[in-house]
């Protein structure tokens, strides 16, 4: 195949020949993507090009991050190449292992970390995955290499999804997890998510330990004695790393917590599998949750199932890779050609983390289905308990529980948060379409959503949307909106532009579309929560993971939302932030 002309033009203008540090592969690849889309697959050798110099990169570079290494809500996120390379990510999983040399000495740490020293974690080990990124393979293997010379069991599960990995750590009594993953983040990121033995983001303490541990190791000039770019290196060298079908683990551990949540796993699949009256499609959007759709559904070659962009792509087709309205088109088109009446569609980010639904006719983000799930598994599997759901969340949930009498747990946005409630909530969850449920992983898991859903439908008879309808009728209609504007600013000079929203106090009058409203109370836990006397809301926050501020609304009618959206975005205005 010949590449076009004006490609040299491309790796002209982004690169510098035998110089990573001058030269933006990421930026090459992304313009070049472009190009693919627009082009056809002519294009295909010069990306493939681009990234043979971005590996060269990602095993070459001995230098410290362009940004400094620290984990947030969802561990730490960067540009491959830049922040994300073989030296960085050895250098944070010592990081990591030296924190667990220090947890024998202090009494909170261990108890955050779930082990005693740091024997038990070498012996109990680590479950280490990553997901369809760019060099996976390869950051993983230097990963299993670091633990493993530290004498660290390595639970090997390959490319894998975060809930996938959480059950592992769970059904395999394993110390910890690391999975490679930024999530949902575009093509030109790489990630490393930590979770402790509980299986669950791990609590401030101890990020704050291993981002402290990092920053200290790159003042020292960590390097590493080998970077190994297989496994099969690893495993030639130590007996201690051991692959596992990962998948299994996950199942296993759903059919052993029945009693709990009273999802039935194989049921519920054999019961669509027999109907002709359903309909499933799932978008998987390149991600790793492409390897378990089909045997999550019993390997059936069923036409009822479908499932779409399921190939291996690191450049995700060229889409930004989330659970999104525009990415949902797709699914949607299909389920509006079936003829089943009972229709059901999903999207899933990269990690399998989030999962967002539509029956053909309805978007369902997890506003409602969070509050769905709640009402699910209360009055249909008839589990009694608490709703947990980040401050951020519709208050649809709020409404259920208030019917219900139970009680409500509204942390900040960020799964850790969710820790004190875990055995005690039915269903947490958080705006940005994460779910887990009681009896299961700590951690947001797609699948278990996924499974929800389907059981749903099973249950009632019902379309999402039409099972949403009769909730809104019997317990009221809430209508959310959110989005977010790119900043150029962090930190500290970030939090005091935000500061200016601290004017905003109860009894302060704020104009929302031709009308004005009076602020009946504030929530500062996480960011600024604003909630008006009739029950609708807006919250600015920052991102913990992107270069963003987010704004979420809620209205009590449909064409409310606007309005509140229009006024969150002239609130940042007049912060000095857009």
């Amino acid at each position: 195949m010949t590449v076009p002309d004006n490609a040299v033009e491309f790796f002209a203008r982004y690169t510098v020949a035998g110089d990573h540090a001058r030269s933006d592969y990421t930026g090459l690849i992304k313009t070049l993507v472009e190009k693919k889309q627009k082009e056809g697959d002519v294009w295909q050798p010069a990306i493939t090009a681009a990234y043979a110099l971005l590996l060269a990169e990602i095993i070459e570079n001995r230098q410290n991050p362009v940004q400094a290494i620290s984990f947030g809500t969802s561990g730490w996120r960067g540009k491959l190449g830049k922040d994300i390379f073989l030296r960085s990510v050895a250098l944070v999983t010592e990081a990591i292992l030296q924190m667990y040399e220090s947890a024998e000495s202090d009494a909170e740490l261990s108890l955050q970390l779930g082990v005693k020293n740091f024997a038990e974690a070498r012996q109990r080990g680590c479950v280490l995955g990553f997901d369809n990124r760019f060099a996976g393979p390869e950051l993983a293997a230097t990963v299993a290499y670091v633990l493993a010379s530290r004498g660290v069991t390595v639970h090997y599960a390959g490319e894998s999804t975060t809930g996938v990995l959480s059950a592992a750590v769970l059904q395999l009594h394993a110390a910890f997890s690391i999975n490679l993953t930024p999530s949902h983040n575009p093509l030109e990121y790489g990630g490393y998510k930590f979770n402790a033995a509980d299986a669950g983001p791990a609590a401030s303490l101890v990020t704050e330990k291993i981002t402290a541990n990092a920053g200290r190791l790159a003042r020292e000039g960590y390097n590493l004695d080998k970077q190994p770019v297989s496994l099969e290196d690893v495993e030639a060298a130590f007996s201690h790393v051991r692959q596992f079908d990962a998948l299994t683990t996950w199942k296993k551990l759903v059919c052993d917590n029945i009693s709990r949540h009273g999802l039935d796993l194989d049921r519920s699949i054999s019961a669509f599998l027999g109907r002709n009256d359903m309909v499933v499609a799932v978008d998987c959007v390149h991600g790793a949750s492409r390897l378990h759709i089909r045997e999550l559904f019993q390997n059936s070659k069923t036409s009822a199932l479908v499932v779409i962009r399921d190939s291996a792509d690191v450049t995700f087709g060229g889409v930004a890779p989330e659970p999104s309205t525009v990415n949902m088109q797709q699914i949607v088109k299909i389920l509006k050609e079936r003829p089943e009446p009972l229709k059901l569609g999903a999207i899933i980010d990269p990690d399998g983390d989030r999962i967002r639904f539509t029956d053909g006719k309805n978007e369902i983000g997890m506003n409602q289905f969070g509050a769905m799930a709640y009402h699910f598994l209360h009055e249909y599997k008839g589990r009694k308990g608490m709703v947990a759901k980040t401050v951020a969340t519709s208050n649809l949930a709020n409404s259920i529980a208030a019917a219900f009498g139970e009680e409500i747990y509204e942390p900040p946005v960020g799964f850790k948060n969710f820790k004190p409630v875990i055995d005690r909530a039915l269903v947490f969850f958080e705006e940005s379409d994460g779910i887990s449920i009681t009896g299961h992983t700590p951690e947001k898991d797609a699948y278990i959503g996924l499974l929800l859903a389907l059981e749903m439908m099973l249950a009632t008879s019902m379309n999402l949307g039409e099972y949403l309808a009769a909730i809104e009728k019997e317990f009221g209609a809430f209508y959310p909106e959110r989005d977010g504007v790119e900043v150029s600013i962090k930190g500290e000079q970030l939090l005091t532009r935000l500061a200016g929203l601290e004017k905003y106090q109860p009894g302060s009058v704020i104009a929302v579309g031709k009308a004005t409203r009076r602020i009946q109370q504030v929530i500062a836990s996480d960011g600024r929560k604003m909630i008006f006397e009739d029950g609708s809301w807006l919250m600015i926050r920052p991102s913990g993971t992107e270069p963003k501020v987010r704004f979420y609304v809620e209205s009590r009618d449909l064409a409310g939302t606007g309005d509140l959206v229009a006024t969150a975005r002239s609130m940042l205005v007049e912060t000095g932030i857009m």
